[in-house]
């Protein structure tokens, strides 16, 4: 098949363009889709990234706050986006490829940036916590009524769940912090059973295998503490599963200049 897809929490793509375009020049994935954008469509710096081969991009930003957007090679035939949780926040978007995009061709991919719920995981006194668990079970039902993972599809994103013991540093410890509580990770794996999406990372890096995707800028030495989490997730239909065949990690990208508090993950098919 031949398809790299990648996914990052830019954390403000105009302030980042600098490391994405590193990233880009370094890496060069077919596909890149970025979260927490955190800017408006006629802002994004599309113009620096065509120069580098990714002539067809798919925004959905607003201004100030979160935002989703797709950077592709390869060209794509349609695009969408969906509401969640009664808020037009910009947190989906989704492509599809025709046959022009060759390894990608029937291919659909889902970009979200599921709400991060706040600090407090009590939904008596934390909207943002509500909202966020409002969004995981639409997430859900969509999965079972659309059925987003029939054929080729790729859902990938800043999911803000690390839903297994080795997703986090602390399993013990995190139980009661938002992003590991058992309620949002419940929820997020009725989201991947309700559609039969296949969890890419966990694939190819099993379980008791530590991986994190984040780690927070609190840490006065985030690298010597490794106190992280993996909010960041790429998931696959099953008839693109048996296609899988690496995951990138990219840790180095936390040790760049002004670095997101996120790091890029890529998925090899083919």
């Amino acid at each position: 098949m031949g398809l790299t897809v990648a996914t990052w929490n830019i954390n403000s793509v105009r302030l980042r363009t600098g490391l994405v375009q590193r990233f880009l020049e370094e890496t060069r994935p077919d596909v890149l889709c970025l979260q927490e954008t955190n800017c408006p469509d006629d802002q994004f710096p599309s113009g620096d990234f065509r120069k580098l081969g990714y002539g067809h991009i798919a925004m959905n930003g607003q201004k100030g706050y979160h935002g989703v957007a797709i950077l592709s090679r390869l060209p794509f035939v349609s695009q969408d986006t969906r509401i969640f949780a009664d808020k037009n926040d910009c947190r989906h978007i989704s492509v599809s490829f025709g046959a022009e995009a060759r390894a990608a061709n029937g291919v659909t991919i889902h970009n979200f940036y599921v709400p991060a719920g706040g600090d407090v995981p009590n939904t008596d006194v934390n909207e943002k916590f509500a909202h966020k668990l409002t969004f995981l079970d639409e997430m859900r039902d969509w999965g079972a009524s659309a059925k987003p993972a029939s054929g080729k599809a790729i859902l990938v994103g800043d999911l803000n769940v690390a839903p297994l013991e080795n997703d986090v540093w602390s399993h013990k410890q995190m139980l009661d912090v938002v992003s590991h509580t058992p309620i949002e990770c419940e929820k997020l794996t009725s989201a991947i059973d309700s559609a039969e999406w296949v969890d890419a990372i966990r694939t190819l890096k099993p379980e008791p295998e530590r991986v994190y995707t984040w780690w927070s800028y609190r840490a006065a030495d985030w690298e010597a503490s490794n106190r992280g989490r993996r909010l960041d997730h790429i998931w696959v239909s099953k008839e693109l599963a048996p296609e899988l065949k690496a995951i990138d990690i990219h840790r180095q990208a936390r040790s760049w200049e002004r670095p997101s508090d996120h790091v890029p993950v890529t998925v090899t098919l083919g």
